[in-house]
């Protein structure tokens, strides 16, 4: 048995491609309209939704139609598939429509557009580091980082009780959880993993680090909460302007270039997306088009999903280690943005390294030595220290000098709200650390800081003076209070 969904143009391109190496029949009066008085070249090219086309044995249809007709879901055989490598379209016992597939999938001419690309300079930041705690208090509190939970409840994400691990995490469920984990069957233990990565502020640097950087976002948080690349398939949505013009069609180039690569490396293929071009409209004299913007979903296999990992911190006195090199890569961030400016440098993914530190970081959630796991994105080091400390409700303290740089990087404020991929903020007990440390064995490591009761979040900079320490509950009011409900 096969199967597809109809999406742009309807039965036309959903049987069409399904039926490209063999030929189809369809006879369009038999398809169930939701309109009636619809011409057959409209119901050949009708998007309506929800539908589905299957291709299935002849001795197997009887029960199939039985089965949807027990779970009051409508199912009609409309053809069959052939193999004279045509598509004849029928309606009311006339040939309304007589193709070879090889016309029809080979026959066009193929489109030729130019694109062109240029990568645009910005100004760099030259002032001072500013008060950290404001610009914490400032980043926790933007739009692409406060809390969802008003959007979040407004949804059931409970479906049959087959959550695992849900989009709110923490003590007082109120915190924000990597990834949601569901058990489609009740009774077996395997999970799937449903994460997303997205950051269109990059595209205005580079589209192609800005896609890669949303690939791995999508990964790490598979990462996160326990999961691992071994059995992940990628989406991809793209929202982008008229591709007609050389400069659109530069930039998506480049973005799906960053998609192939970042697919083959980490060996997680696309099997689905959706587009959407040509988002932009003439206002007076100006030209407003959509930024640059890809979304990418991830799924993954749980074998296990007792073994999930929320990403608050669970216990005094354990300690907090940070995973991957920081690099000084602070373009396109909420702490540049914050501070009114862009920079040049967006954040890279370096694929190799990338997938090692992966793949030996779920190694030791794998043992349930992972206790808590948080991603770094948007805000950095900062933004998930914060987000992790407020959602377990306990105190922490990091030290900025013992994190491990991917280049040499002399100022605080960068270390700590740098947005490099591919970085992990974990918490590991005290009698686990030996095991932890050779299980990520020779990925960038270290152990910045411990869990604590103080109630607040204490960092100390490069020169190992205390250059931050705020309230966990003032942290959490600047987190929520943007979209409180």
């Amino acid at each position: 048995m096969r199967i597809t969904d109809c999406g742009g143009g309807g039965l036309s391109s959903a049987v069409g491609e399904m039926g490209a190496e063999t030929g189809a029949k369809v006879y369009l009066d038999r398809v169930p309209l939701k309109y009636a008085g619809l011409s057959y070249s409209e119901i050949w090219i009708s998007e309506s939704q929800e539908r589905m086309i299957m291709a299935v044995p002849a001795d197997k249809a009887a029960e199939l139609l039985k089965l949807f007709a027990d779970e009051n879901t409508e199912a009609t055989v409309i053809g069959e598939f052939t193999n004279d490598k045509s598509l004849q379209l029928f309606y009311n016992d006339s040939l309304v429509c007589d193709l070879s597939m090889e016309f029809l999938h080979q026959g066009h001419p193929q489109l030729e557009l130019r694109a062109l690309w240029c990568k645009a300079g910005y100004v760099e930041p030259r002032v001072e580091c500013p008060d950290i705690a404001q610009s914490l208090l400032k980043i926790l509190a933007s739009w692409n980082v406060c809390s969802r939970e008003w959007v979040i409840r407004q949804y059931d994400h409970e479906v049959q009780g087959g959550s695992v691990l849900k989009p709110l995490v923490g003590k007082n469920n109120d915190g924000p959880g990597d990834a949601a984990i569901i058990r489609p069957v009740r009774d077996s233990d395997m999970g799937v993993i449903i994460s997303n990565g997205i950051n269109p502020k990059y595209s205005d640097i580079d589209p192609y680090w800005m896609a890669a950087s949303a690939i791995d976002e999508a990964l790490r948080q598979i990462i996160a909460v326990g999961g691992s690349l071994e059995r992940v398939a990628l989406l991809d949505n793209f929202c982008w302007g008229n591709t007609n013009k050389p400069e659109r069609m530069g930039t998506l180039v480049r973005a799906c270039q960053a998609c192939y690569d970042m697919s083959v490396a980490f060996g997680t293929p696309f099997i689905s997306g959706k587009d959407s071009l040509n988002n932009e409209f003439h206002y007076r004299d100006t030209t407003i088009a959509i930024p640059d913007t890809l979304l990418i979903s991830a799924m993954g296999v749980m074998k296990d999903s007792s073994k999930a990992v929320s990403m608050d911190f669970k216990k005094d006195d354990n300690y907090i280690y940070i995973v991957g090199n920081t690099y000084n890569e602070l373009g396109g961030s909420e702490y540049y943005k914050s501070i009114g400016y862009l920079g040049n440098d967006a954040p890279k993914v370096y694929p190799l390294q990338a997938k090692k530190t992966m793949d030996n970081l779920s190694k030791a959630s794998e043992k349930r030595l992972v206790k808590a796991c948080h991603d770094l994105s948007e805000g950095g080091l900062g933004v998930a220290v914060a987000e992790m400390a407020l959602a377990g409700n306990k105190g922490a303290k990091i030290n900025l000098g013992k994190v491990p740089l991917g280049e040499k990087i002399n100022r605080d404020d960068y270390i700590l709200f740098s947005e490099s991929n591919s970085r992990f903020l974990v918490e590991i007990a005290p009698e686990d650390v030996d095991d932890f440390e050779q299980t990520l064995n020779d990925v960038p490591f270290s152990r910045i800081g411990e869990v604590n009761s103080t109630n607040s979040l204490q960092i100390f900079g490069l020169k190992e003076e205390i250059m931050l320490k705020i309230e966990i509950e003032k942290l959490k009011q600047a987190w929520q209070k943007p979209l409180e409900w």
